[in-house]
């Protein structure tokens, strides 16, 4: 089975081909914008809003994209029929420009869409510590938007929890409130209500998130949007994330205490997956 296609300009590829070049401004400057969508089971859940962020992403930090969303997803399902029916794919939409000085040049912006063989991961838990860094604030960073440059600090969060012998990490904002784990958003259970860090621009309101947010209030579950303070994870019912890759998972362990995936994450994960039977390529 193939492993990857690449479409740029075009023509699918397979594996990795070359993208950009030494002096590429995107290279050295990090004009890179892009999304996280999935494939597996037949369907494709949320992808039009996966390819709209892709594009508002891009014009977040300078980029002039030529492509609408209603393309990019035409072009993701005819790079899903390459695959065999049953294989499970991570999506990625990405922009970059190729030219600029300091800032982007929008004209020279590029578009490339890779779909890459990728397991679901079971449903497993993980564990996490608090990290000593914090999210940076829409002053700071461009927060909104889905960019490679704001991962060098994911990568700098996550290799700290690793190397103290946890998972990921739960990260705070620079009030010292909850934002969300390294690469993921967070969810508490308490006495069968959920809560969650209302959004306030110093993470993505993630789109698996909003997902879950909606399928379990329908479900009759109470979801509260709120300020959180780490002493209300560290004492939670139960703790799960939401995010493209792994969709819902649960939080087993959190510092010195030892948790087990509750009722609530594990209809959260339920609910999710009944739903996405409903994403299936548009006639």
């Amino acid at each position: 089975m193939v492993e990857a296609l690449t479409w740029i300009d075009g023509t699918w590829h397979e594996g990795n081909p070359p993208l950009m070049g030494a002096t590429d401004h995107a290279t050295w400057l990090s004009s890179v914008a892009f999304d996280g969508a999935r494939a597996f089971r037949g369907t494709a859940p949320d992808l039009d809003r996966h390819c709209a962020r892709a594009i508002r992403s891009a014009e977040l930090i300078g980029l002039k994209p030529q492509l609408g969303a209603a393309e990019i997803v035409r072009l993701v399902w005819d790079g899903i029929a390459r695959f065999p029916a049953d294989a499970e794919l991570y999506i990625r939409p990405l922009f970059h420009a190729s030219h600029g000085w300091l800032a982007p040049d929008p004209a020279t912006t590029r578009f490339a869409l890779t779909l890459e063989a990728a397991p679901l991961p079971e449903f497993k838990g993980f564990s996490a510590c608090l990290s000593p860094l914090r999210r940076p604030s829409p002053e700071t960073a461009p927060t909104e938007a889905k960019v490679s440059g704001l991962y060098v600090h994911v990568g700098r969060i996550s290799a700290d929890a690793e190397a103290r012998g946890f998972g990921t990490a739960v990260v705070l904002d620079l009030n010292g409130n909850v934002a969300e784990f390294a690469a993921a958003n967070l969810f508490i259970a308490k006495d069968g209500v959920v809560h969650t860090p209302v959004p306030n621009r110093t993470f993505l309101n993630g789109i698996t998130r909003q997902r879950v947010v909606t399928l379990l209030r329908e479900s009759g579950i109470e979801v509260v949007e709120r300020t959180l303070t780490f002493a209300e994870v560290l004492s939670a019912d139960e703790i799960f994330s939401t995010g493209n890759y792994a969709k819902v998972m649960p939080c087993t362990r959190i510092e010195a205490r030892d948790l087990q995936p509750g009722p609530i994450t594990t209809r959260a994960r339920d609910l999710y997956f009944e739903w996405a039977k409903t994403a299936t390529r548009p006639k």
